[in-house]
């Protein structure tokens, strides 16, 4: 997943933020597409709820089940889950976070990306 979710983060045709790249991966790999990418928009920069990471707060969106471990191991890689916190601290790149996020929503739904789309 997190191969799709960085194909289209920042990148043209139309580039998307943080919370609508990994939303568009998990559509692509889940064939799910009840949540819109276009609402995610608002998402990005730090402007999820609680000052979230964006991609974390999709992950946790489209998982709400396993949001908790979500943030868990999102923290032990990141170290935080604040978008401010991470960007001010440098810590990692908004990159790194789209990818860890695609890549535990993946894990921890039990998502192939090799699934048939």
């Amino acid at each position: 997943m997190k191969n799709h979710a960085l194909e289209r983060f920042r990148r043209p045709p139309e580039p998307l933020n943080c919370a609508q790249s990994v939303l568009y991966a998990y559509q692509k790999v889940s064939g799910d597409a009840a949540l819109s990418i276009s609402d995610m928009k608002a998402l990005g920069g730090g402007r999820a709820p609680g000052g979230l990471c964006g991609a974390l707060h999709v992950a946790c969106t489209v998982a709400p089940e396993k949001a908790e471990s979500l943030k868990a191991r999102f923290a032990e890689i990141t170290g935080s889950v604040l978008c401010r916190e991470m960007r001010e601290a440098n810590r990692h790149s908004c990159e790194v976070c789209v990818s860890e996020s695609a890549q535990l929503l993946e894990e921890e739904l039990g998502l192939n990306e090799q699934k048939p789309q």
